[in-house]
């Protein structure tokens, strides 16, 4: 027999070995809810320093051990990460161990590229998604104070088509999927950073904090400054904000992915941060591929509501989608709000049918019905979850995949 060939056996059944006794064991529990596609994360805590790298996981099925797809998040609290591909129904408990690893690690699959203008998510060579780092110029002979950085653009299908849309002519301050806040006002002055041809503010791009590569996920945390032009030193740092994204492969999947999406705000300043109650402002806001129209696109939402009447209603989930090029000949996005946003279930701003010619806007938005003060030395969070897809999402699917979000399955060491 090939000695290469031998030493791969012998390491192989050496962690086959290992396995039946387990570094760690665990077993993950559905409880009462319906789950799909659902990532799940093991504390490492137990485990020394030294034995929580190089870890590989397994399934007990009927006996057999199956190799798992994870990884290791590193930390204060190191964490290993996997996901339950398909369907965990109601009542199911699977079991798990986790082993030493020493096998050869492979080139990550999920990588991060950065280029002068932008930051790009690739998955096995598929474009995921862009961040843009430079301010990007409206088009030739708009006025230049429409440019920004600092959005998600393009955001793609697994397919490849393009979901999101930016610099549109009806509103050149619309940027693919972005959350600037609008009526805002420091010691009774306003400041919108949303609507950019006021000249009062806008949000850069200030800094790359990290980036992580890997089989299983992938993605950055970025530095974010809301700038306050009116204030009596023009151009000050309002509001600091981290994005931090993370793209995970559900590989059972081809047409479905996850992002995650988290901001962190906190004031810049000594004053009082004030955002008035507005149906425009904050959370995550969405402008939809110039495909989708009344005619082409759809909206529901976990209260069951549609296009027609989702505008101002509230929801812990809406999907959007419309006609694509994929095969599949539709594409979407199901956006999920984590419940321990403020104001969940939050409330939406969906254009109604005779908006801009029943183009597609869509936003998660914290401060429609009650304002909302930053106060300094204090940082608030707002998590969302967007599961990207071709082909057609159900409301039952919808809710598995809010389940998976919002409560996750438990995990006990056994």
């Amino acid at each position: 027999m090939n000695k290469k060939l031998l030493i791969a056996l012998f390491v192989l059944l050496n962690q086959i070995a290992g396995a039946q006794q387990g570094m760690l064991r665990f077993q993950v529990s559905a409880g009462d809810y319906a789950y799909l596609d659902c990532p799940v994360e093991v504390d490492l805590s137990p485990l020394s320093p030294a034995l929580s790298e190089n870890l590989a996981l397994f399934e007990n099925v009927n006996g057999r051990l199956i190799s798992v797809a994870c990884q290791i998040e590193s930390g204060d609290r190191p964490l290993m990460w996997f996901i339950i591909n398909g369907k965990f129904e109601p009542g199911e408990t699977r079991s798990y161990a986790v082993i030493r690893d020493t096998l050869e690690k492979h080139v990550w699959q999920i990588q991060i590229y950065r280029s002068r203008d932008e930051l790009k998510v690739t998955d096995g060579g598929r474009n995921i998604l862009c961040y843009r780092l430079t301010e990007k110029l409206p088009p030739e002979g708009i006025d230049e104070i429409y440019r920004r950085s600092a959005y998600l653009h393009p955001v793609w299908s697994p397919g490849g088509e393009k979901l999101t849309r930016i610099q549109p002519p009806d509103h050149y301050h619309h940027y693919g999927i972005w959350n600037p806040y609008t009526l805002t006002r420091i010691n009774g002055r306003a400041i919108d950073f949303w609507n950019l041809a006021k000249g009062e503010g806008t949000v850069r791009f200030a800094g790359l904090l990290s980036t992580t590569e890997g089989n299983l996920f992938g993605g950055f945390r970025v530095h974010q400054e809301h700038i306050d032009f009116g204030a009596s030193e023009p151009g000050r740092v309002a509001i600091n904000e981290t994005w931090d994204i993370r793209y995970w492969n559900t590989s059972d999947r081809d047409n479905r992915y996850i992002i995650d999406f988290r901001t962190l705000l906190s004031s810049a300043i000594e004053d009082t941060i004030h955002f008035e109650a507005y149906r425009y402002g904050g959370g995550l806001g969405f402008r939809a591929t110039e495909k989708w129209r009344k005619e082409t696109c759809s909206v529901l939402t976990s209260e069951g509501k549609q296009r027609e009447d989702a505008d101002g209603s509230r929801a812990r989930w809406c999907i959007v989608e419309g006609v694509s090029s994929v095969p599949e000949g539709r594409s979407g996005i199901l956006f999920l709000s984590h419940p321990f946003n403020r104001e969940h279930p939050e409330p939406m701003r969906v254009w109604p049918l005779d908006t801009n010619e029943g183009q597609m806007f869509f936003e998660f938005c914290p401060i429609r019905y009650k304002s909302w003060d930053i106060l300094q030395g204090k940082e608030y969070s707002l998590r969302y979850r967007m599961i990207v897809f071709d082909g057609e999402m159900t409301a039952e699917d919808a809710e598995m995949y809010w389940n998976g979000f919002a409560r996750p399955p438990a995990v006990v060491r056994l």
